[in-house]
């Protein structure tokens, strides 16, 4: 009988380097615009990307991207509190409530296949933020996770 994966016995702040990179799920999603409700803090995520992030949904400057980039932060550096800014699909999230990863998730599926079939990530209707002025008009509603 194997042990549990991980991400099932450690805690987000227990993870070495390597298992915190591989809970990302590659979706791009928490590389769209987003706007918050001051009143009610709810977030809503645009269909404009950042302008590094390219087609793989690989960000072109991920070394230095909280640098290149005005608004960008490093998850890891994020207070728990702050994660209601992520995706509701996000692993570090859903951990951090409690919450099992997805059945889609690369580390449970074996790739990313299922993410992209089951319209998880971004893909062509992610419009470039240096195409277009962002605004409110751009918001929508991401699909959300069914496990």
């Amino acid at each position: 009988m194997t042990g549990k994966p991980f991400w099932e016995t450690k805690t987000l702040e227990q993870l070495d380097d390597s298992e915190w990179e591989s809970l990302c799920d590659g979706c791009g999603l928490c590389c769209l615009n987003k706007y918050e409700d001051p009143d009610t803090l709810e977030v809503e995520f645009t269909c404009v990307k950042c302008k590094h992030l390219n087609p793989e949904r690989r960000c072109s400057v991920y070394n230095k991207r909280t640098i290149a980039v005005s608004g960008c932060l490093d998850i890891r550096d994020l207070p728990k509190t702050q994660y209601h800014w992520l995706p509701e699909t996000c692993a570090y999230r859903r951990l951090s409530e409690n919450r099992p990863l997805p059945q889609w998730h690369p580390l449970k599926a074996e790739g990313s296949q299922a993410m992209v079939k089951g319209g998880y990530c971004i893909s062509e209707w992610a419009i470039s933020d240096d195409e277009v002025d962002v605004d409110e008009d751009f918001i929508i509603k991401l699909k959300v996770s069914d496990s």
